[in-house]
């Protein structure tokens, strides 16, 4: 019966289910809060009202990490908030009212080309426009730059409350300061293990996902690590704590490499195999060794690099562990017997493997300038140079139309504060909080049920008197902030009682009932500018993603094959198979794992643009909407198998010739640029399929999948 159901009809009813953030609750309770209860003390209530909206507002970014992902996730909106608020501002002060439609268009557009860049940007941009349309639109006293000032201080309030309040756990136990980063690793792990364990069965795909998701936290969390290091001894105990987590973090990188490899070969491992990812979880806890690991038997190229991943590891856990702490013994340090020639596939030569590569150097160096990159300038600019790419010019489009027509009517129905119409426009807008349909009617009904809350509220209240009340109010409502965060529907009705509270303690104790015909106008302004027929083609919006993360896996596969010292390939073959055969590996390098995250991370956020394409209300490209879910499939064995490719080489299969190495990697270039153009794109033709590589077979493979799915008709 579920399955007969429209995706469209059932997604609005979905709800996240997840372990209840205690630690975020109680910083939600004590941050809006009492900024309020400050403002009636002191009587500068604008003030503690743009402070607590602050607060509000990144309570809503305040999701579970280190200290440091707390700085970017929560930070980097508030500072697009703060300037938001400031244009909204200087806006309002200009003079004429009609001067906020082209205003906001600007801002919408800028707003609308930044989130297709990522989460953290996407919620940045998504508060910038939010607050410029309540900065010009809500009646406020005081300079532009004051507001911006006040609300940023409210943001870094619940950002010192993130800092202070911690779980009990991780203040009792040494080493507490890094335990954030700590426990990332250790997720990395007993994530492997969950994914082993699934090998071979439906649970697979899923498990690897789940698995590619923690790499990701992890590596964001050491690298912020060390790009952001906090007042402490340097050179004492806390660098060293550094030193040894991000040591057993490359350990865990290497490890999931040959763990995807197994994946990818799909045969199913003794559950003391696979369980022993678990064993080094622990010793990440508790900074120990692991102790005693399964012994080697390395029967296939993919077993073979896991075994001598799974060694390097026990080796660097050793070396790494604290003095003091009893080390047991390890896998016994002994040669991998060679793999048998039944177990090569047909064209790889019946020999031994690579021996296990050193260690790796510190990533502290290289860590932190590759960080600086992303983070910084350079990065920005780079994000800003792409602005006019089909997919950001598409969503910046809408974006901007839905603001600026939602400010006209607004201005047209209200006098004064008529920021909400613009507003609740921006909130619909954003793509990446699920179907535009079930917005629509999560927003309808949450606004409705937040009205109704504090309707009720306000008349149990009128006789007290005084303000107090509220700051109760707002209190409980930072509190259920990380709750409600689960879904879009609850998240606003919480949202709207909160912002109905500051509206009421400014003084505009009429705006309750205009802000169910304001978001009902919304709605349908976003509906309707959500379906025109050139502003909603999922091949533009949903191909985009499936072209950066189909282009980043081509730049790692070309660095992974890439071989410039090679001598040139005779017509037999010999030369250029023995050149490559005797070159280093790459895959496994500083830039082979940066290329990869890239990849992995590219493709989780296609895949999240797919599962939203996929429950869309069918508009005007019915009849030529794609199975993304299906192209997401063939595209993550595509990555997979670009992974496998590396696995292989490091493991001492000779590389494919440089034809070949070339046919795939220009087919997926032409392949991504035909996904990114959008509309009316003809696919390009491929080139054959290479004969003597299992990965590279299966890379053109999904190609030539991707292609039949994705056909223009």
């Amino acid at each position: 019966m579920a399955r007969s159901v429209p995706a469209w009809l059932r997604h609005p009813l979905g709800w996240r289910s997840a372990p209840i953030p205690w630690t975020a609750v109680l910083r939600g309770a004590l941050s809006a809060g009492p900024l309020l209860a400050l403002g009636v003390l002191t009587g500068h209530l604008s003030q503690a009202v743009l402070a607590g909206l602050g607060a509000m507002l990144a309570g809503v970014n305040d999701r579970p990490g280190t200290r440091r992902t707390g700085v970017v996730h929560v930070g980097l909106p508030a500072v697009g908030g703060a300037f938001g608020l400031l244009c909204g501002g200087l806006v309002a002060d200009a003079g004429s009212r009609w001067t906020a439609v082209p205003a906001l268009f600007v801002v919408g557009w800028l707003s609308g080309a930044l989130s297709v860049t990522g989460p953290v940007w996407s919620a940045a941009a998504m508060q910038c426009l939010v607050t410029a349309s309540i900065g010009a639109g809500m009646p406020i006293p005081g300079p532009a730059w004051l507001k911006a000032v006040c609300y940023l201080g409210g943001a870094a309030w619940l950002l010192l409350l993130r800092f202070l309040l911690r779980a009990p756990r991780h203040m009792l136990r040494r080493g507490a300061r890094r335990e954030g980063e700590r426990e990332a690793v250790a997720a990395v792990f007993d994530a492997l293990a969950d994914a082993l364990l699934a090998l071979g069965g439906p649970d697979a795909e899923p498990a690897r996902r789940r698995l590619i998701a923690t790499q990701h936290r992890a590596d964001e969390s050491l690298r912020l690590m060390r790009l952001l290091p906090f007042p402490g001894r340097r050179d004492g105990r806390g660098s060293a704590q550094a030193h040894r987590i991000t040591e057993r973090f490359t350990a865990a990188t290497a490890l999931c490499e040959a763990g995807i490899a197994l994946l990818w070969e799909g045969r199913p491992l003794p559950r003391h195999v696979a369980e022993a990812p678990r064993l080094l979880a622990a010793a990440v806890r508790t900074d120990s060794a692991p102790g005693a690991l399964a012994s080697p038997v390395s029967d296939t190229v993919q077993r073979g690099a896991f075994d001598r991943a799974l060694l390097a590891a026990a080796v660097t856990f050793d070396r790494t562990a604290l003095r003091g702490t009893p080390v047991q013994p390890v896998l016994p340090v002994q040669p991998v017997p060679p793999i048998p020639p039944e177990s090569y596939e047909s064209g790889e030569p019946t020999r031994p493997v690579r021996a296990p590569r050193p260690p790796r150097p510190s990533l502290k160096a290289r860590g932190a300038r590759r960080a600086l990159r992303e983070l910084t300038v350079r990065g920005s600019l780079r994000t800003l140079g792409r602005v006019f790419a089909p997919a950001r010019r598409e969503n910046a489009l809408r974006v901007a139309l839905c603001v600026a027509a939602s400010t006209a009517v607004a201005l047209s129905l209200h006098q004064t504060h008529w920021y909400w119409l613009p507003a609740t426009a921006a909130f619909l807008v954003k793509p990446d909080l699920g179907p535009l349909f079930s917005r629509v009617v999560n927003r309808v009904a949450g606004t409705a049920t937040g009205v109704l809350v504090f309707t009720g509220l306000t008349l149990a209240m009128a006789g007290l008197g005084g303000l107090w009340w509220l700051v109760a109010v707002v209190a409980a409502g930072g509190a259920l902030i990380p709750v409600a965060t689960r879904h879009f529907g609850f998240q606003t009705a919480v949202v709207t009682l909160l912002v109905l509270s500051f509206v009421y303690a400014l003084g505009d104790t009429e705006a309750t009932a205009a802000r169910l015909l304001d978001t009902a106008l919304a709605c349908g302004i976003v509906l309707l500018v959500g379906h025109l027929p050139h502003l909603t083609d999922p091949r533009v919006r949903v191909g985009h993603r499936f072209a950066v993360a189909l282009h980043r896996t081509e730049r790692y596969l070309r660095h992974v094959l890439d071989d410039p010292g090679s001598a040139p390939t005779t017509s037999d073959g010999a030369s250029g198979t023995a050149a490559t055969a005797a070159a280093p590996p790459r895959g496994g390098d500083a830039t082979g794992i940066a290329l990869r995250y890239a990849a992995y991370r590219a493709l989780s956020e296609a895949r999240a643009a797919a599962e939203t394409a996929a429950a869309e209300l069918p508009g005007p490209h019915r009849a030529h909407r794609h199975d993304w879910l299906a192209v997401m499939a063939r595209a993550e064995r595509i990555v997979d198998a670009a992974t496998v490719c590396a696995v292989r080489v490091e493991q001492g299969v000779p590389r494919p010739t440089a034809t070949e190495a070339r046919w795939v990697t220009e087919a997926l270039a032409a392949t991504a640029d035909a996904l990114e153009g959008g509309r009316g794109t003809p696919m390009p033709t491929l080139p054959p399929v290479p004969k003597d590589c299992r990965s590279l077979r299966d890379v053109m493979t999904e190609l030539h999948g991707i292609q039949s799915l994705t056909a223009v008709t």
